[in-house]
């Protein structure tokens, strides 16, 4: 039986699991961050990373310090989108998190590694390591938003971020597929069985437009990600479409190009 169907109720509960023993962990001494959004589904390929990427670009526009922790480590694609081909420097004091034009600081894998399309063939334990050492060992400074590009799935690898970092919400990221939306129900359930509250969900890839007439043409017949949020009570944040300009700033590292009325939507209901 996993540990998560304890419900995460720590206080009423006389089981002596990893919940409970896990030592606290601290960031370095410098490091001040006021709020952790972990970008979560429960699969990949459903653009989790390239959520996390806007919603962070949004941010910094506004003003705030903002930073990205690139969990999925086996598939890190954070860097790319940015134009960060640069080895990430540190000391023995910690590691020195890249900066992009808009100031915006991120820690990946693929900045550590030789060559970009090295694999990373490292075991659960490891790699949840990593994730866990990218808030004890970096030099965030301080920031007013640190997100989390969350590794997919419900593995070990998720549940080490939700048990050991101090997230303080969640953002969903879904398509409008029923086979998506009955996978991200299960992560859903996962963060809800630690208290881990879920600001909404964000659907991915809703549409495309039309080149002359900005007609929007939907992907799939039907769009499951309504029945999904009303299924487990959450709010539908926004649907964003599949755009070729936003797909080529992407391939291309010019990311922070690019810019749309409704990522201001999305982020004013995340502050």
């Amino acid at each position: 039986m996993s540990e998560l169907n304890c419900g995460g109720a720590c206080g009423s509960c006389n089981k002596d699991c990893s919940s409970r023993t896990a030592p606290e962990i601290k960031p370095t001494a410098d490091t001040k961050i006021k709020k952790i959004i972990g970008v979560l589904s429960g699969k990949g390929g459903v653009g989790k990373s390239m959520v996390t990427s806007l919603l962070a670009i949004e941010l910094a526009r506004k003003g705030y310090s903002v930073g990205i922790m690139d969990g999925d480590i086996t598939g890190p694609s954070i860097p790319k989108m940015f134009g960060l081909s640069e080895q990430l420097l540190g000391d023995e004091t910690g590691i020195y998190p890249a900066i992009t034009k808009l100031g915006i600081k991120v820690v990946s894998i693929n900045m550590m590694l030789e060559n970009e399309d090295d694999a990373v063939l490292w075991r659960g334990p490891i790699l949840g390591n990593m994730i866990t050492q990218f808030y004890t060992e970096v030099h965030w400074s301080e920031l007013d938003y640190l997100l989390i590009d969350m590794p997919p799935g419900t593995s070990d690898i998720a549940i080490s971020v939700i048990q050991q970092l101090p997230v303080d919400e969640f953002v969903m990221v879904s398509t409008p597929s029923k086979l998506v939306s009955m996978v991200v129900g299960k992560a859903i359930n996962m963060a809800k069985q630690v208290n881990k509250p879920i600001t909404g969900l964000i659907e991915n890839m809703a549409y495309i437009k039309c080149d002359n007439c900005d007609h929007e043409i939907k992907l799939y017949k039907n769009d499951e990600t309504d029945n999904t949020a009303k299924k487990y009570g959450l709010e539908v944040l926004g649907k964003l479409p599949m755009d070729p300009e936003l797909a080529n700033d992407a391939d291309e590292g010019y990311i922070e190009n690019y810019n749309d009325t409704l990522l201001e939507q999305l982020v004013t209901k995340l502050m």
